[in-house]
């Protein structure tokens, strides 16, 4: 009863704007290293909300402060540094951590998969968040999801796309399992940072790129290279983002302001795919404005792109046990949804 009136008294605060009690808290002033520049929208500033609603919340006792991209370490090397205590926190997606567990990729973005409200519930309810525990346990992190965004685009590209034919040969940056999909029908792909991307297409390093959303893309200035851009976002249609805590610093902390972090990161969930899905239309717009044709794959390209995903599937959950251990889990989760979804929602 007492975590549960915890818990309300957290989310009454953070709706009313108000700060708990600063006896209710741990004394915390940690570094959180982020993946993406705070000044990104979406990707960096939901890292700076969790800053500061935590510190407004506790009534300024929880300090962590948003550290930008390179500040503390380079951006891809967070994970290895929240492992070993280098910081105490980083702000991502579980998709960047592939190289230390493929399955890890299953809890970013799934190609062919679920939007947000379903992907989320799994994590919260289908024992999503509990698989999540058991990786990262293994490298000495605790993850909370705490971050959700809306679909993203599937890919900026200087010519356009008429048959799978003219993707093979391809240089294109891609993240998550969606590169490994790109693979199977002739494109090379690579993992390049938000920051580094715009460079390496100009410069002719990359042919191609998908990143995120149109709002964030826009932001980045890949329309000023390629000038088609595809849709829908098969490989990532919601895509989750994480707060990466070292375990021992975690395990530390009272259950009061466990609770916060929690709390926090799933008002940040919501903020997120609200906003994400209201800046959308807008920013397709002034891209069409600055001579960008919006594209839609023809059937047959999706068709091409599912069935090389479920070979990724079978081999990726042939090598790892963790892999096919969660890869069960999500599709028995999607195929009860199924029963709901079916008769709930309009097609």
């Amino acid at each position: 009863m007492k975590k549960l009136l915890t818990a309300f008294a957290l989310s009454t605060s953070l709706a009313l704007g108000a700060s708990m009690p600063a006896s209710a808290f741990d004394d915390i002033s940690w570094d959180m290293q982020s993946t993406y520049p705070s000044s990104l929208t979406q990707l960096g500033t939901l890292g700076k909300v969790i800053q500061d609603r935590l510190a407004t919340a506790s009534g300024g006792q929880i300090n962590v402060t948003f550290q930008e991209p390179g500040a503390i370490v380079p951006a891809l090397e967070a994970f290895d540094a929240v492992s070993s205590g280098a910081v105490q926190a980083a702000w991502s997606t579980p998709g960047y951590w592939t190289g230390k567990d493929s399955a890890l990729a299953l809890f970013a973005a799934v190609p062919f998969g679920p939007q947000a409200g379903e992907y989320y519930a799994w994590i919260r309810f289908g024992g999503g968040q509990e698989l999540l525990d058991e990786i990262y346990a293994n490298y000495n992190i605790k993850s909370l999801i705490c971050g959700v965004i809306a679909p993203e685009a599937s890919g900026w590209f200087r010519e356009e796309i008429k048959s799978v034919d003219d993707l093979k040969g391809k240089k294109m940056r891609f993240f998550g399992l969606g590169a490994k999909v790109m693979e199977k029908v002739g494109v090379s792909t690579q993992l390049l940072a938000g920051g580094d991307i715009f460079p390496a297409l100009e410069l002719g390093t990359i042919d191609a790129t998908e990143f995120s959303m149109p709002a964030i893309d826009l932001k980045l200035g890949f329309y000023q290279v390629a000038k088609h851009y595809y849709f829908p976002g098969w490989h990532q249609q919601s895509t989750l983002f994480e707060l990466m805590i070292n375990k021992d610093e975690w395990d530390a902390l009272a259950d009061d302001t466990k609770a916060l972090f929690e709390t926090v990161c799933e008002a940040n969930i919501a903020y997120g795919l609200a906003e994400g899905e209201a800046i959308q239309f807008t920013a397709l717009k002034e891209l069409q404005d600055n001579g960008v044709t919006i594209h839609t794959w023809p059937p047959e390209i999706l068709d091409t792109l599912r069935a090389a995903w479920a070979e990724v599937v079978e081999e990726e959950s042939a090598s790892n046990p963790n892999f096919k251990k969660a890869w069960d889990s999500l599709s028995t989760f999607r195929e009860n949804y199924k029963t709901w979804s079916d008769v709930g929602y309009l097609k």
